[in-house]
Formats: C-alpha cells, structure tokens, sequence
C-alpha cells in the first residue's frame, strides 16, 4: 500500500468575474500566474450561471471584480462567484474589488432613505464602511500611485493639495503629509431634491498663483470637479489638476471635462475607460500592480497595511 504524501502548502489562485477581465488579467501578469477559467453566461430571462472549471478545493481564491456599468448585475455575478467558491470547498476566499459599487451611499442625509452600502458589507468612500463588514477589511490607497506620478512633474513649492469637498479633508491631508504641501478646502453645498448638483462652492486655503491638486475618490459626471476648479481660478490659481481613484465618467462627463480649465485629469484603472473615453488630458495610472502586491500580502498572511506607510 503505497503511503500518501500529504502536503500544507498553499495554492494561490485569481478568478475574475465578466465586468473587467483585462484588469484581471494584468494583475495576474503581475502575480505571475493566469486566471483560473470560468464558464460565465446569462440565462434567457438574465439569470447568471458560474462554473469554475479547475478545482479549487483547498484554495485560497481572489474574486476580482469592479463593478462597473451595468454595476448590479456584476455586484450580483460577484456574490455568486463567491457562492460558488464556498460550495466546491475553496480555503478561503477574499473578495478583491477595486471600485465598490454603492460606497457613496454610507449615511443617511434624511429621512426615509437606505444607508445602502451597508447591504454591501480595494478605495473605499469613506473608511467607517470597513464597520458595515463581519469579516476582516483591507482597504487599499490610490495614493502611492497618484502622488508619485505628480512628484515627478510638479515643483511642490508650489503646490497646494485642495480638498473638493469636507468629507475628503482626512484623505487630502495624507496627500499634504506626504508632499509636504499646503492644504485647502472647498466648502460645497448640494441641492438635497437634484441629485449631482452643487449650488455654492467656497474657498477656504491659499490656492492663489498656486498649483492646485484636487483630489477626490471618483469623478462621475465630472460636473462637480469642474466646478470646483472654477472656484479654484475664481480665487487665482495658476493652474488646476484633478486626480480621482475611480473614473466612472458618466454621461456628458467626457466633455465637461474637455472643456473646463483643468489642465490634467489623473484617475487608476480601477474601472475600465474605453477608447471612447479617452482625451488628450486624462492620464490613466494602472492600479494593477498595488492590486498584486495586496494579494501576494494577503496570501502569505503578510502586512497590507505596510503597503501604505501606516496608514489605515
């Protein structure tokens, strides 16, 4: 009776959902393996089928998924992905998703109105939805990737970092921490019965003769951070660059942006931007390799806090 070899040694694998595939495969690419194929596809009426075709007993499984447009349908491909994994015995599975769909919707504003982003429970809206969560959140920064790009191109003694908004003031002043630059807030007020509309914005900070860096976590229809650096030149900026994680760009948003004063709009990949979407100034930063290392960290129980400095 020959004697089994029994062994501990963990196996990594990456499935990928139908929203953004080229995303998964670069991350892949980075981790030096390939996706584990997958049979997706819809049924008549649109129910969505999933079958890995390799086993993944014993695994440890990356879902990648980024929920872009149409985000419901692939919020629920994903969950079923996840279904699928916990019934063929994966060892453990961590859910990767570079945009999350329903983050802005955190807190209630008013009566009668869900706090949707807790029926979801890696940038996420705000970092108190990591509390919406049972299990364990690692939520992963853009800014590495943003801020480096900007310290190769700008003079920082000129810069001020701008924040759109005073609920991106936290973020922006680990922009400031790290580029050693002034910060400035642009206090906004929404028309609460019209969604995407801004009424007023006011400066508050010294953005005059200065670069201002406006940095938010999405830019939508881009109607908002046009405006913004209307208000920025308004209070005699020199020059105006927005960087958002997550271009989501919809509808017009293409030519809002186009045609405002902005001189640079600098966004990750961590929705896809197709070809119809691009323009002369939007810069596309890969979020594929940060993706990669947070996996291999996760994977090897390994720090993914250390990815970002400290920061949590």
């Amino acid at each position: 009776m020959s004697e089994m070899m029994l062994s501990d040694a963990k196996k990594m694998l990456l499935v990928s959902g139908r929203a953004y595939p080229e995303l998964a495969e670069e991350v892949a690419a980075c981790l030096g393996i390939k996706p584990t194929p997958t049979k997706l596809f819809d049924f008549a009426n649109g129910e969505i089928f999933v079958r890995f075709l390799d086993s993944v007993r014993g695994c440890d499984v990356f879902a990648l998924q980024s929920h872009t447009s149409p985000i419901n349908e692939w919020i629920m491909e994903q969950l079923i992905m996840v279904d699928a994994l916990k019934r063929a015995s994966a060892r453990r599975i961590t859910v990767v998703t570079p945009f999350f769909g329903y983050a802005r919707q955190d807190k209630k504003n008013r009566g009668r109105e869900p706090i949707s982003a807790r029926l979801m429970a890696v940038d996420l809206h705000t970092a108190q939805i990591q509390g919406f969560f049972d299990g364990p959140v690692d939520h992963l920064f853009a800014l590495p990737i943003l801020a480096s790009y900007l310290e190769k191109k700008l003079d920082l003694s000129q810069v001020t970092v701008v924040a759109p908004d005073a609920g991106r003031v936290r973020v922006c002043e680990r922009w400031t921490d790290r580029l050693g630059t002034p910060l400035a807030i642009i206090h906004k007020r929404r028309d609460p019965d019209v969604a995407n509309q801004v009424r007023m914005f006011e400066v508050v900070g010294q953005v005059a003769g200065r670069t201002c860096i406006l940095v938010d976590d999405m830019i939508d229809t881009g109607a908002t951070i046009a405006k913004a650096a209307e208000a920025l030149f308004e209070q005699g900026a020199d020059r105006v660059i927005a960087t958002a994680t997550h271009g989501v760009l919809s509808g017009g948003a293409v030519d809002i942006l186009k045609n405002s004063r902005i001189s640079e709009i600098i966004i990750t990949n961590t929705l896809p931007v197709p070809q119809e979407k691009r323009f002369d100034k939007l810069t596309v930063l890969s979020i594929a390799p940060l993706l990669a290392r947070a996996i291999n960290e996760v994977f090897s129980d390994g720090s993914v806090t250390s990815l970002f400095d400290g920061q949590s």
